[in-house]
């Protein structure tokens, strides 16, 4: 019964998401003079009027310019006339994970062998400049979330060069990073002095010994040193913490985890644990889910939820007393893939539409052949018509994603 209230909360919202898009595509006419023929269309389907009405709220609410509600930038209305990316299930495409490298110095158990794994060739790694020219790409399609991952971001050499290309690129809204946050206390200036504008940190423990035990790198300090740098420069508020919930592990951090929130400008956000570690050793009963870790908080300090944006991955609650705040991303629990917005490239220039997708879309070799602009949106549309509907964690016969979490980008 559940799995059944699922499906149709999937269906009801992902035809929800078709109306926006229809609605959008309406304003492109109104935009281009052809107002009549939208109200011909809107007229002939009065039926429809109070659900349209509802839809153009919603695009107005996510920042969709609607004629007459407000100036757009003059060398806007060209790009903004351009289709939006959107899937095959209706859902709009707005975030990318960008993957920088696969190389990592941490060898976290829930992401990989204590051995590591074999490296990418150096010249399979997208350059700068063909990471830089596919966001442009993207962005000129209405994707204007840009997040930086790995692998461990900070150790491919010269990034903030990579983050001033990324930043001055017209479209680009949001540019966040996804670190260790070992290099950051060296890096944090820098970064922000290139247009960085917001850090997530990985934590998974307050204890060295325990830290060390996770991660397989006695490094806990410099984590720490890190954020503290990140505290300075305002561009980076709030600072998000992501801490991996593992059965077993985890409830034990919960507390001191929760404490952080409340003493320090960070957001602590628990991740469930997904099945893309390298040693394929994930199991359903090892995960310990959003709802389990908020009682264990509750315990000891109350929790109000606060309004999230759809597309959110994750459910953000603040302290009652108002001294911090608190997220989960409970992919496993409670999945959120009718209204998932992201797709992902990986450091040797592979789309994957889905953190768990079995097919990958190749971008470097038509890249390299000399692709225009056209010929890569073209490929990127196609790719995007195929975005999975969702995951199918918890459906019989899943099947694990093609590679472990540090060969995406996380």
């Amino acid at each position: 019964m559940q799995l059944g209230r699922r499906a149709l909360r999937d269906v009801v919202a992902l035809a929800f998401f078709a109306l926006v898009r229809l609605v959008h595509r309406l304003r492109l006419l109104e935009r281009a003079g052809l107002l009549l023929l939208v109200r011909s269309v809107l007229l002939a389907v009065p039926a429809f009027g109070p659900v349209l009405v509802l839809a153009w709220l919603f695009g107005l609410r996510h920042g969709r310019h609607v004629p007459g509600a407000g100036s757009a930038k003059p060398d806007d209305t060209l790009t903004s006339m351009r289709e939006p990316l959107v899937d095959g299930w209706g859902r709009e495409i707005k975030s990318l994970r960008v993957s920088v490298t696969d190389k990592c110095n941490f060898r976290c158990k829930y992401c990989m062998p204590a051995e590591g794994l074999e490296w990418l060739p150096r010249e399979e790694v997208l350059s700068f400049e063909e990471m830089a020219r596919i966001v442009g790409v993207l962005a000129d399609m209405g994707v204007d979330e840009i997040r930086l991952t790995g692998g461990e971001p900070l150790i491919r050499r010269d990034l903030p060069t990579l983050v001033a290309m990324l930043a001055e690129t017209p479209g680009v809204e949001d540019l966040s990073l996804t670190t260790n946050a070992i290099l950051l206390d060296r890096l944090a200036g820098p970064l922000v002095a290139a247009g960085l504008r917001r850090v997530n940190v990985s934590l998974d423990s307050l204890s060295h010994t325990r830290f060390a035990e996770i991660t397989r790198r006695d490094a806990l300090d410099r984590v720490l040193a890190g954020l503290e740098e990140a505290e300075r420069y305002p561009e980076l508020s709030p600072i998000k913490v992501n801490c991996v919930a593992i059965r077993g592990f985890t409830e034990e951090e919960v507390p001191a985890l929760a404490e952080l929130a409340r003493r320090k400008p960070y957001v602590v956000r628990f991740i469930e644990f997904m099945p893309l570690d390298a040693d394929e050793a994930w199991r359903q009963d090892e995960v310990l889910t959003g709802g389990e870790i908020r009682a264990l908080i509750e315990e000891r300090w109350p929790l109000v939820e606060i309004p999230a944006k759809p597309s959110s991955t994750a459910r953000r609650y603040r302290f009652a007393d108002g001294a911090g705040e608190i997220g989960f991303v409970n992919p496993v629990s409670e999945p959120f893939c009718s209204s998932c917005d992201r797709i992902r490239l990986t450091a040797d220039g592979r789309l994957r539409t889905c953190l768990f997708s079995r097919r990958e879309w190749d971008l470097k070799g038509p890249l390299r052949r000399g692709a225009s602009d056209a010929d890569l949106e073209g490929l990127l549309r196609w790719a995007v018509q195929h975005k999975e509907l969702k995951h199918r964690i918890n459906e019989p016969g899943f099947v694990r994603a093609s590679r472990s979490m540090s060969q995406i980008g996380g």
